[in-house]
């Protein structure tokens, strides 16, 4: 990216709100002239989050399972998910490369590894929130385990395992940009560019997208919950 002509050469042919000497934050042409780009980098933006989203949540069902097995278990788990949260952003990516490359499953790993500490606590909380009479109703009914997990356990648990879906949601958007480190940030990248280039207009449309692409976001997995849980219809989520 760069910042257009001097006012004098692009009186004629240029835009007026986001050359070197009026760079203004909110620009219709810049929307206009790169719609495009932002489309793209929007697409890319939440293709990685998509992705991301779903790795994790493949992955903390089992390390919730597990966890739930024994206290010593789930203080392993835990401080696992923990421990991985508190690796900077910055030096987690750079030490996937080795093994991933410079591309988006670089990118798609590292997000999905932090989304552990907040998925792999939403679904123990979630099992753990079924009534305990509930399930020895089940197993006295002659459900067996994987049936009781799968028809008893899982769907009173969704609420509260999709509660951390959000969360979870709205920070992998945010976080999502430092893709940028390893050239696969989507609108981070349009980000990291306008910050160095003091291009405001990028700026401000990159992180605004970013919002809506987390409320976007946030309002599907509502919508998902209120189909998948009728009965906690009416209660504020």
């Amino acid at each position: 990216m760069t910042l257009l002509a001097p006012r004098a050469a692009e009186a004629d042919t240029g835009p007026a709100c986001y050359s070197r000497f009026v760079n203004e934050w909110v620009c219709a042409d810049y929307l206009r002239d790169r719609g495009d780009q932002l489309r793209d980098a929007a697409v890319e933006h939440l293709a990685i989050t998509g992705a991301a989203l779903v790795l994790a949540v493949l992955l903390a069902f089992p390390l919730a399972l597990l966890a739930r097995r024994s206290p010593r278990l789930e203080a392993a788990v835990l401080g696992l998910s923990t421990s991985l949260y508190a690796v900077p952003s910055l030096a987690l990516l750079p030490l996937l490369v080795p093994f991933t490359g410079l591309s988006a499953t670089t990118v798609v790993i590292g997000l999905a590894l932090y989304s552990l500490t907040i998925l792999v606590r939403a679904v123990l909380d979630g099992l753990r929130s079924v009534p305990a009479e509930t399930r020895e109703a089940a197993v006295g009914l002659g459900y067996a385990p994987a049936r009781l997990l799968l028809r008893v356990e899982l769907p009173l648990a969704l609420p509260v395992m999709l509660a951390g879906l959000r969360v979870a949601a709205v920070s992998t958007v945010a976080l999502t940009t430092v893709g940028t480190v390893v050239s696969w940030g989507g609108l981070g990248d349009l980000i990291s560019s306008g910050v160095s280039t003091d291009f405001k207009a990028q700026l401000l449309a990159a992180a605004v997208l970013c919002v809506l692409i987390a409320l976007a976001l946030d309002a599907l997995v509502v919508l998902a919950q209120r189909a998948l849980t009728p009965w906690t219809r009416g209660v504020r989520t």
